[in-house]
């Protein structure tokens, strides 16, 4: 195993287990607003602090980007770490099981190893680049689908651009006539995983931040997972716009989107 997958791991246990206790005693949970329609906890900040610390132990000239954070410099240049401390705040502050600790580590601009931890199902994915990806040390694979139909797709809605609400609502509709169901979860690194373990076919997204999937997305790739922007290409994190699912899956995805997609989400 690579030694900085070891550490991303040890960072994202220690982390997800201050969100599980704290998860139990929800009267120390303090929720502020920090965008519209977005929201930090204390528990968020806590956690995203023993990450850096526990990274810093072994790296301390690496550099780091936190969700709460921000960017942390460093001596090398070369190496970043990228952290979501709590994917899934919404569903942690109303009391929904369904949120990760996400940590991926880039070097000279390519992820190389990456975690996400589910710390209430005891659910850790990890993946090295070239190396496959896995759950709790099985080997995963997704679901080559050949088209949409009896396919189940996840997504989340641009909560934080409601500006795309009407055309994201009749993509989401031309696939639901295709597709068998949708899943939407609240946590975009466990919907990236959950595709690498074959529990959903597909996903698709709009206006993520890097720390959302910079880790899910090396797991759900070395799962066999083609992943696209909203215009088929591999700038989805930089423009926050991503398809994955199998080869034939993306394609069907795609068509929707750029059939029904304002100027502004073809990205």
């Amino acid at each position: 195993m690579h030694p900085m997958l070891n550490i991303a791991i040890r960072a994202a246990r220690i982390a997800g287990n201050h969100i599980a206790k704290s998860a139990e005693n929800t009267d120390k949970i303090e929720a502020t607003q920090k965008g519209q329609h977005d929201y930090v906890t204390n528990i968020d900040q806590e956690a995203e602090q023993l990450i850096i610390d526990t990274i810093k132990k072994s790296y301390p000239d690496h550099c780091i980007v936190g969700e709460e954070t921000g960017s942390i410099e460093g001596k090398d240049t070369d190496v970043q770490w990228i952290i979501d401390p709590l994917d899934g705040t919404n569903n942690f502050v109303k009391g929904l099981p369904h949120f990760a600790v996400s940590i991926a580590v880039r070097m000279r601009g390519r992820t190389e190893v990456a975690c996400v931890y589910d710390p209430i199902r005891n659910e850790l994915f990890t993946a090295q680049r070239g190396s496959g990806a896995q759950l709790n040390n099985a080997r995963l694979r997704i679901n080559p689908i050949k088209d949409l139909n009896g396919a189940v797709l996840a997504t989340g809605f641009p909560f934080k651009q409601k500006q795309h609400a009407e055309s994201y609502i009749k993509i989401v509709g031309a696939l639901f006539n295709e597709c068998s169901d949708f899943r939407r979860t609240g946590s975009p690194a466990l919907d990236l995983c959950y595709l690498a373990a074959g529990r959903v076919d597909g996903y698709f997204e709009l206006g993520l931040k890097p720390w959302n999937m910079a880790a899910a997305e090396l797991i759900a790739r070395e799962s066999g997972a083609i992943l696209t922007d909203f215009a088929g290409g591999t700038n989805y994190l930089a423009t926050g716009n991503i398809v994955a699912s199998s080869p034939r899956g993306v394609k069907s995805i795609l068509k929707h989107i750029r059939e029904h997609a304002n100027e502004g989400m073809q990205k």
